[in-house]
């Protein structure tokens, strides 16, 4: 028994040792905080790939099936901490001790931020830009920031229709009269319309409300306002606040806070008021970002910039208890925010364009699967090709000696909001044209017709009003005016009507168009015409 039991020990111990010794294709090791404690559940990596394990109860780590022959990269992240990582790892190397640091847990007021183009200046301070741009570099792909500057969140600070509309302007500079206002003894001072007698150029918050700044801010130059959202004139900030929505803002925001009883922001807390951000103390940085494995630096991860709730604060907005703006919203209540089969707003705005780098290679920027890197572009609104793929139209025709009768029916089937979406100065205009044979237009005998506000004139300069047809849009009445419709929702104004198609809802209309009996067997054709304004 003796003899048998020592043989037995000798066989575990040379297990043991064997299953110990190093391995290629293992690498093993720990993640530690700085006072030498096991970090547990922290991701450990192989920069830039999916391969990727967490760390059990003392902080130990087991990377397995990593290629042989070829130095390694190895980050770890947990929460509250910053990445970091080693380079030059050889495939078999054992007891590895990965350190990470805990960044601040607070936000600092008096950050400066950092401007996203290539300014003079040293380090980080001279603009995101210097990294993650590709001008003066032969990359066949654009990086973040050139897309950056193509969409519409960098200009949010010098779109000319915010500006009009905040300051009571055409684009040519006429300012509107300041609104006229009477007083009620039961109600006091209220507001009244326009003196038709006066030049008027369209409605602005700085009419009704010259000495105050209001919450446009808070969304449209939100670097400016992060610290005073209602105190911010948006048509004076400078600096890196007039680059709208600056790359150095988004990758400071922590997390989104939204109210748990709807999942939407709170509606007293616009824009910036919903973000908690993470600026850092004096001789720090920090960037949050999409990835787990940028290091070595002051970076960290976010599950937030992939989320849907990263756009809510800015796309979701009551004012006077009336619900304006709501494409997070509409999303929440779609089957697009079904955690498992659904998209998020990222997925449609921010798609992989084939990029396998969002850093210059010579600026530490690493090959990664293009599936992985998120355009900038953030196509919306301003974009035709979002704009044709956003819904689908369905036109068919049936003729009868005299008459000619059109159905139209749209399904928005592949937006994940409402179209059109978030401000009510958005209509999409479906304009039904019937022709005879002699391509004169057929008189229309019953169906819907487009409203005034589509703009009453020569329909070869966009006045729609009175042809066949309807428009699709949220429409406001002033309170006190009934000016309607009306974008100036900064007044008090309730919904007068919305038929806008919610995410995979079908519209049909029908239209009868009179055929003339000199036309006899001559073929009558129809256009159907989607417009958005």
């Amino acid at each position: 028994k003796s003899l048998l039991g020592m043989v037995g020990a000798a066989l575990l111990a040379i297990s043991l040792l064997f299953a110990c010794a190093p391995q290629p294709g293992m690498v093993t090791g720990w993640v530690l905080d700085t006072q030498e404690q096991p970090i547990t559940g922290a991701v450990v990596r192989l920069k830039a790939s999916n391969l990727a394990v967490e760390t059990d109860a003392d902080g130990y780590f087991q990377l397995l099936d990593i290629p042989a022959n070829q130095p390694l990269f190895v980050t770890a992240w947990s929460p509250g901490y910053y990445i970091n990582g080693l380079d030059a790892v050889q495939p078999g190397s054992m007891d590895l001790r990965i350190v990470l640091q805990a960044h601040h847990d607070s936000d600092n007021p008096d950050y400066a931020w950092l401007p996203s183009t290539r300014l003079s200046g040293e380090g980080e301070a001279q603009g995101c830009a210097e990294c993650h741009s590709r001008e003066g570099s032969d990359l066949p792909f654009t990086l973040p920031v050139d897309e950056w500057l193509l969409d519409a969140h960098s200009q949010s600070a010098v779109n000319p229709r915010f500006l009009t509309m905040y300051s009571g302007t055409d684009v040519e500079g006429n300012r509107s009269p300041q609104t006229r206002y009477n007083y009620s003894r039961d109600y006091g001072r209220f507001p009244l319309r326009p003196d038709p007698n006066q030049p008027y150029f369209g409605p602005g918050y700085k009419l009704d409300f010259p000495n105050t700044a209001g919450n446009c801010a808070a969304c449209h130059t939100p670097a400016a306002a992060i610290d005073a959202a209602y105190g911010v004139n948006p048509t004076s900030v400078s600096g890196v606040a007039r680059e709208g929505i600056p790359c150095d803002f988004c990758h400071k925001v922590w997390d989104v806070i939204l109210d748990p009883a709807t999942g939407l922001p709170f509606a007293n807390m616009p824009g910036v008021l919903s973000f908690e951000f993470r600026r850092p103390p004096e001789g720090h940085q920090f960037f949050a970002g999409p990835f787990d494995d940028v290091a070595p630096g002051e970076d960290t991860f976010t599950p937030i910039q992939r989320e849907s709730q990263f756009c809510a604060p800015c796309h979701f907005g009551i004012f006077w208890d009336t619900l304006i703006y709501n494409s997070f919203g509409e999303w929440l209540e779609s089957p697009y925010s079904d955690a498992e089969s659904g998209q998020t707003c990222q997925d449609c705005h921010m798609p992989p364009l084939g990029a396998t780098h969002f850093a210059l290679p010579d600026q530490g920027g690493v090959a990664r699967d293009p599936q992985t890197i998120f355009s900038h572009l953030m196509p919306g609104a301003s974009s035709p090709d979002l704009l044709q793929a956003s819904v689908s139209m369905d036109v068919s025709a049936a003729r009868t000696a005299d008459q000619l009768s059109v159905s139209v029916t749209i399904v928005n089937d592949k937006t994940g909001h409402h179209v059109p979406t978030d401000s009510p100065l958005r209509h999409m205009i479906l304009l039904v044209q019937a022709e005879g044979a002699h391509g004169a237009a057929l008189p229309q005998v019953s169906g819907q017709t487009i409203p005034e506000y589509a703009g009453v004139g020569d329909p070869n300069l966009g006045y729609y009003a009175g042809l066949p047809g309807k428009v699709f849009a949220k429409i406001l009445m002033e309170l006190w005016t009934e000016i309607s419709p009306s974008g100036a929702y900064w007044n008090p104004t309730v919904i007068v009507s919305d038929n806008r198609l919610a995410a995979f809802e079908a519209d049909t209309s029908s239209y009868v168009f009179s055929i003339p009996q000199d036309d006899g067997d001559a073929e009558a054709s129809v256009t159907a015409t989607l417009l958005f304004r």
